[in-house]
């Protein structure tokens, strides 16, 4: 799904199939901060309001980018970028720019002229946990075992085994209440897993992912019931996650769950 066509609206604008939708920049810097919260990368530094982040041992792009916060903040770009540049090569990472509703369209222009590349379009989607109905009690309880966790999860996956020590530390490292969901089968084993972080009314749904070979069996739909029912039980009022937009059996899945559209990101690198 190509938004490079909406790059050079204002920060408040956004689209929906290809319609403009105006963005509620509070709630965007709200899900910005705890999706940093949920998913901390190993060190962070501010350049004025951009936050970098970066992480040695994983490659997850949320890890690894400039993340303007601030749509006023667009002093010396170029210069900013370099430096910034300096810094991802020193980790022999790839300046990333994550782009969202609150980055400065001037910086959005430089990127432009720049003749930057734009990937991995992704959705920012929430649900009012109020309006669903989970029944009573709870049909499936988060684990304690991490490292069980991440096993399943670079399975399911098909990532690097070199990466399990880096995703347990993130891991490890989220503060907030975590809810470690696996699905599993006696037969093909882990079939399914899903990171819930509890922070104070939201829940972010990560790490979401289902099997090849179970898929479009009910078990996603069945996974994402547990986890939701789970962080409502935890006292959450609205669950929210990140998704790309290309990942149309994930997006259909979320939507027909009641999950609706909040704002859109994706990220910026340098021709090489």
């Amino acid at each position: 799904m190509d938004m490079t066509s909406n790059d050079r609206k204002p920060p408040t604008e956004a689209a929906t199939d290809g319609y403009p939708v105006t963005v509620d920049l509070p709630s965007v810097r709200r899900l910005e901060a705890v999706g940093f919260r949920a998913w901390p990368a190993a060190t962070v530094q501010y350049d004025g309001s951009w936050l970098i982040r970066l992480t040695a041992g994983h490659p997850s792009k949320r890890l690894n980018s400039v993340n303007p916060l601030d749509p006023s903040d667009y002093r010396d770009i170029a210069i900013r970028l370099e430096k910034a540049g300096r810094r991802f090569a020193e980790l022999d990472r790839p300046l990333t720019v994550r782009q969202t509703p609150l980055t400065p369209p001037q910086m959005i222009a430089y990127m432009d002229e720049q003749g930057w590349t734009s990937f991995a379009h992704s959705l920012v989607l929430a649900l009012d946990l109020a309006e669903r109905d989970f029944g009573e009690g709870i049909d499936h309880l988060p684990i304690k075992d991490v490292g069980r966790f991440v096993d399943a999860r670079i399975l399911i996956g098909g990532e690097a085994a070199e990466t399990k020590p880096a995703l347990s530390e993130i891991i490890n490292a989220i503060k907030p209440e975590c809810g470690l969901f696996l699905f599993e089968d006696r037969k093909i084993g882990p079939t399914a897993v899903s990171l819930v972080v509890h922070d104070n009314d939201l829940a972010g749904i990560m790490q979401f992912a289902v099997a090849e070979a179970v898929r479009r069996q009910g078990v996603g739909r069945a996974l994402l019931d547990a986890s939701l029912r789970w962080a409502r039980l935890k006292g959450a009022k609205k669950a929210w996650l990140q998704v790309e937009a290309a990942n149309e059996p994930a997006v259909a899945l979320y939507r027909d769950a009641g999950f609706t559209e909040v704002y859109r990101y994706l990220y910026r690198a340098p021709k090489v």
